[in-house]
């Protein structure tokens, strides 16, 4: 039975990185969410008889629950393959993984300890391929975290947010997506913690055109008169053993009542998850009136849908090998 929803397809068919995203994509994967989030009954057999598979190397609660619970939401199927204890490759050549998942599934979600495992997959893969959280990214993070202030603030005209903390993954897909949507973010990270060069690189030029703004400091000053202050794990996984140093570097970064303050009285407090009270955040700020973190957790789930919804529901298998558009080429990998 033919489905009754049509959504326009995403010019990429992946997306591994917010670099293939327009900004017109991005606030129409919004939009999309915006209204399933209204009305998440109109969805209920968008994506009937489709399935998607997750491919997890790492620990996971809101990006692995949020798939597959919003993949039932929308009349689909989620299958989980745990990799915590073989990496993807390992027992079989990744382009035969994807060569074979192929077949029987519409969609390929990977989360993993090496983006260049990700794309890989889409390399070899005819149907899309998501980047569920990599080494160098976390796309859907991002784009929850802009939906959630959109939905907060009712625009992200002239919205201005501060990264404090590790530049990492999911710090630059917020540079990326701030880039694309014409927001100024300041990231404030301690020095040998700052964001990839590459990635500064490829932003500022996407940021100029679009009226955003790039701001990389280690001053903890430079989060004044900003409308939320961000901040993620000091140590992210895979990176245990420098638990210890990490926390003494990244101490004088802590997100305290005072830093909440000092951005200004209206600021809300954003984190991905897991968070670690009394160290990259003091437990009165997380736990105050003005962190909206669970919004970002419950948000994740929208906007996957949001993806899915226009990655599977009006294109779904059709695309070929050779069809198969991607930028992979053009996204820059992390330099030690």
């Amino acid at each position: 039975m033919p489905t009754p929803f049509s959504f326009q397809p995403l010019a990429e068919n992946d997306l591994l990185s917010l670099a293939s995203l327009s900004q017109q994509e991005m606030t129409m994967l919004f939009e999309t969410a915006a209204d399933f989030k209204r009305r998440p009954q109109e969805y209920r057999s968008a994506l009937a008889g489709q399935t998607i598979v997750l491919l997890f190397e790492k620990d996971s609660l809101r990006t692995l629950v949020s798939f597959e619970v919003g993949m039932a939401k929308l009349g689909g199927t989620a299958v989980y393959l745990d990799h915590r204890t073989n990496r993807i490759g390992e027992r079989e050549p990744i382009r035969d993984y994807a060569k074979n998942l192929e077949r029987w599934t519409e969609a390929i979600v990977a989360r993993t300890y090496e983006h260049a495992t990700i794309e890989h997959l889409a390399q070899h893969a005819r149907i899309p391929v998501i980047n569920a959280l990599s080494n160098l990214y976390h796309p859907c993070q991002a784009l929850a975290d802009y939906f959630t202030l959109r939905d907060h603030f009712g625009s992200l005209d002239g919205l201005r947010i501060a990264y404090v903390g590790d530049g990492n993954n999911v710090c630059h897909s917020l540079i990326i997506g701030a880039a694309k949507l014409g927001i100024s973010i300041t990231v404030v990270s301690p020095k040998g913690y700052q964001s990839s060069h590459e990635i500064i690189k490829l932003a500022q030029p996407i940021a100029k055109q679009s009226g955003g703004s790039i701001v990389v400091c280690d001053d903890l000053d430079a989060v004044e008169d900003h409308h939320a202050v961000y901040t993620d794990t000091w140590a992210s996984m895979g990176q245990e053993s420098e638990a210890k140093k990490r926390r003494q570097v990244f101490m004088p970064y802590q997100v305290t009542h005072e830093v909440m303050k000092r951005a200004g009285s209206d600021a809300v407090f954003m984190h991905c998850l897991p968070a670690h009270r009394g160290e990259e955040v003091a437990a009165e700020v997380i736990d105050s009136d003005r962190s909206i973190v669970y919004d970002q957790a419950e948000n994740r789930m929208h906007v996957q849908n949001a993806l899915l919804l226009h990655l599977l529901g009006p294109r779904g298998k059709t695309a070929s090998a050779s069809g198969k558009r991607r930028t992979a080429a053009a996204i820059p990998q992390i330099t030690s």
